[in-house]
């Protein structure tokens, strides 16, 4: 399946020689053959495709940490999120399932949503998976929950050793209250630490997490989703407090503006700038542990930024991609992605074959040499072979379905429709990345092959 080929990107040889096979197979085995890889998969919450600087040379950000991980990494310019929404995407990634299989395809409404059993306990996570393989994983979970938190949903429940973290799909950055409601959790308890600022609370806990089990050399699984930099929610303020983009003073001082900025575009990038500085105090305890080199880091958004035309709230971008999160437009499910492998992954690469977000379950598996969960269907495949070898992607399309909204891709091409009732409309990525240009009427059976796929896939689910 290709990719588009914005973005400068290098294509790589697409035919693997007995060479090429040869070399995932030491790439993968030789870790695994004394101590296995860690894990570290890092999201961020509503990050626009056009947002960082490595994505968009346009950007007025400053986030030279990730300016650093694109360096290290291979950026993955065609990489998608099964969902357009929170709570949608992170089930996803988790259990390597669409949303149509899982079940949770609709964000969690209120307190009695987030707290209620969200995801169903059936359903197998990613860390339950590495506990059932032959090494012992240490799990930790430190972040954004938002799959629910009912008893028996909760992380330490689902197969994380550790969870320190919000239950809900947003908190107050300073307060950690979602609603009425205290949330900041560590396990199971309500934990108290107000005046910090959620963004460093929880690359602590992760950076703490990192140095206890790399000193007691025990390989480890990290999952570390960041609340940032979701937009602000006015019910989640106290009275008086105004609802704006919260950062701290020393975030602001990269720019040509101050800590008491009005401006929510401004405060923003101030945001942003705290998610960039956290993610290097994470790089840095890595490199110090002497973990990197023995590391499989992933990065991504959990969707495109939201343009919902909300004044004030719908500031981050996608450029140069089409409208946002809760959509299928390429704003909302095509996100910014990037891994990192030292010695596996080629440094400072960029790669356009499609992938997307459960293709995590199966990598995860692969790295920990556990089994797959049984009796149920998985919607991810492997993508080291892309990642580590430059194959072309495993999968034959991608499917997507948020709300009224559906759209496939396969190959270059893409259908997309805002409602059951309208026709479909096709795009060609490779050169229409903005989905300007309808193709529909001018190449029926180009529309109809992507219809076809569509109904193969609908017709899979339950």
């Amino acid at each position: 399946m290709g990719g588009s080929d914005h973005l400068n990107t290098a294509r790589v040889p697409r035919l693997l020689s007995l060479t090429g096979w040869l070399g995932i197979l030491i790439a993968l085995a030789g870790p695994l053959a004394g101590s296995p890889p860690n894990i570290l998969i890092i999201t961020a919450d509503n990050l626009g495709y056009g947002d960082l600087p490595c994505y968009n040379p346009e950007s007025k950000i400053v986030a030279p940490s990730f300016d650093r991980l694109a360096a290290e990494s291979a950026l993955l310019t065609d990489f998608y999120t099964a969902s357009s929404t929170c709570t949608v995407s992170r089930a996803c990634l988790l259990t390597g399932r669409i949303a149509q299989r899982h079940g949770l395809d609709y964000q969690l409404p209120g307190v009695e949503g987030n707290y209620g059993v969200g995801l169903e306990q059936s359903e197998v996570l990613i860390p339950s998976v590495l506990k059932a393989g032959p090494h012992a994983y240490a799990t930790g979970c430190f972040g954004k929950w938002n799959i629910g938190f009912a008893e028996g949903s909760r992380p330490t429940e689902r197969g994380f050793d550790e969870f320190i973290g919000n239950a809900s799909g947003n908190c107050d950055y300073y307060y950690h209250n979602y609603r009425e409601k205290h949330d900041l959790y560590e396990g199971i308890e309500p934990l108290y630490r107000e005046g910090e600022y959620t963004t460093d609370i929880f690359a602590d806990a992760a950076i703490d997490f990192i140095e206890r089990h790399s000193a007691a050399d025990r390989p480890w699984f990290c999952y570390l989703p960041f609340n940032a930099p979701h937009f602000p929610t006015a019910g989640n303020k106290r009275p008086g407090q105004p609802n704006e983009w919260q950062a701290p003073d020393w975030a602001f001082e990269p720019y040509p503006f101050e800590a008491d900025e009005a401006d929510p575009e401004k405060r923003y990038f101030a945001v942003v700038t705290a998610l960039d500085t956290a993610l290097g105090r994470v790089l840095d305890a890595l490199e110090a542990t002497g973990e990197a080199e023995n590391t499989f880091l992933f990065f991504m958004s959990d969707n495109g930024a939201f343009r919902l035309d909300r004044a004030g709230l719908d500031v981050g971008i996608n450029t140069p991609l089409r409208s946002g999160g809760v959509t299928c437009w390429e704003g909302g499910i095509r996100v910014t992605a990037m891994a990192r492998w030292p010695g596996k992954i080629q440094a400072g690469s960029r790669i356009s074959e499609p992938l997307w977000s459960p293709d995590l379950m199966i990598a995860c598996a692969r790295l920990a040499e556990a089994p797959l969960p049984s009796g149920r269907v998985l919607d991810g495949k492997n993508p080291l072979p892309v990642l580590i070898q430059g194959e072309e992607s495993p999968h034959e399309s991608l499917f997507f379905i948020y709300r009224t909204h559906a759209a496939l891709r396969k190959g270059d091409w893409k259908i997309v429709r805002e409602r059951p009732e309208l026709p479909w409309k096709l795009y060609s990525l490779n050169t229409d990345i903005a989905e300007s240009r309808d193709l529909a009427m001018a190449n029926p059976r180009k529309l109809q092959e992507l219809v076809n796929e569509f109904d193969r896939w609908d017709d899979t689910l339950d």
